[in-house]
């Protein structure tokens, strides 16, 4: 099941260097390994914006939210997501 999600980043002013430095170097690598799985299918940053937007593949909302939920700077997010499914109009086989 696909899903759209929306990710917006607030640090809180008074996070210490090294403790936001740690957290994002954290966040790097469970991204990468949730992308190499196919779970993250896709990864956009938002111009402008500690922010991104993003396609999962996964089995459903329950799988979507442990992923979230697992990622280091999830404590200073705010989430949106959207299920998807495939457009009847789309030309493209791989829309799961």
């Amino acid at each position: 099941m696909l899903f759209h999600v929306e990710m917006d980043v607030r640090i809180p002013h008074d996070l210490p260097a090294e403790r936001l430095d740690a957290l994002k170097q954290a966040e790097r690598v469970r991204a990468m390994e949730l992308q190499r799985s196919g779970a993250w299918r896709h990864l956009w940053r938002v111009a402008g914006r500690y922010a991104n937007v993003s396609i999962f593949d996964v089995s459903g909302a329950q799988e979507l939210h442990d992923i979230l939920s697992s990622l280091p700077l999830f404590q200073f997010m705010e989430i949106e997501v959207t299920p998807l499914c495939r457009h009847p109009s789309s030309i493209h086989e791989d829309d799961r």
